[in-house]
């Protein structure tokens, strides 16, 4: 059965619509890197810069396929990094890392596709380090292994269509909400401030913030019902809206080369939240959530 990122799971149809998305939240931190990961990637500039090398080199092999792909070639790299640890860097070492990521992504949303044909891409590629095929499916046991064997990530998108049908929006702007949250979500996977935050706490904030930025007469009617969803917390919605808000801020600014105005209003999300919480309180006072300097 070929992978869809959003539907991850094999019997995913064959549940209760109930049960399909208890199993989702239930399990969808077993599919991503520990936040021991992420505070590590924080304080350590050099850490960083390698899992910023790693992505480059997916980046180059993947650039003529899905970006499905490369997110979840990305997604493979972070949990095996976080259960490895990232060591001193050596160029082929890397490459065969990202090559095994890249081979293990395309597998499972190409099933045609096999060590062979990945090698056949390299030897196609810029040149550099070329693998055999046996070296490329040692290290996809290796991966495979630190990955515990899942391999049919729930990500972001797992959670798109549950949140997005909440809305009841009809079929054209649901389209364009979901291709720009999606869009969103893709852009979002390099910056390593993401890592914080599960991936339906990714998917609704991607979703709120592609609502506001589209529709933003009915992002009132969006927000409230992604902050009655039982299912997520709402402080941890609005630290990673205002990620994602200063993840799109910067690709704006890199687009335009506009340097942004000293002075930021307050963030329309907590606005909007706190005065939710107000009214549900009849009257009483909230403290307002601080906007996280990561």
């Amino acid at each position: 059965m070929e992978f869809n990122l959003e539907n991850p799971l094999e019997n995913f149809h064959d549940l209760p619509n109930s049960q399909c998305v208890s199993s989702l939240f239930l399990i969808e931190s077993d599919h991503i890197p520990p936040l021991n990961y992420f505070h590590s990637l924080k304080s350590n500039e050099f850490d960083a810069s390698v899992r910023s090398d790693f992505i480059s080199l997916i980046s180059q092999l993947s650039c003529n396929f899905d970006p499905f792909v490369t997110y979840l070639a990305i997604n493979y790299l972070d949990r095996f990094l976080a259960n490895q640890g990232i060591l001193q860097p050596k160029p082929w070492a890397n490459k065969l890392i990202a090559v095994t990521c890249f081979s293990l992504a395309i597998k499972m949303l190409k099933t045609e596709y096999s060590a062979t044909d990945v090698q056949a891409l390299l030897n196609h590629s810029d040149g550099g380090f070329i693998f055999e095929t046996q070296t490329i499916q040692r290290m996809e046991a290796l991966v495979l292994g630190a990955l515990h064997w899942r391999m049919r990530s729930i990500t972001p998108f797992s959670f798109i269509p549950y949140f997005i049908n909440l809305f009841r929006l009809d079929d054209i702007t649901l389209k364009v909400l979901k291709d720009r949250a999606s869009e969103i979500i893709l852009k979002s996977q390099k910056d390593i401030k993401v890592l914080e935050f599960k991936p339906s706490i990714v998917a609704a904030s991607s979703l709120l913030y592609a609502s506001h930025e589209l529709f933003p007469f009915q992002y009132p009617g969006f927000l409230g019902t992604i902050s009655d969803c039982s299912y997520v917390n709402k402080e941890s919605v609005v630290e990673c809206y205002n990620v994602i808000q200063d993840i799109a801020k910067e690709e704006y600014e890199s687009m335009f080369n506009v340097n942004s105005s000293s002075g930021t209003p307050v963030n329309v999300l907590d606005e909007n939240f706190l005065s939710l919480e107000s009214e549900k309180t009849n009257g009483t006072n909230v403290t307002p959530t601080k906007r996280r300097k990561i």
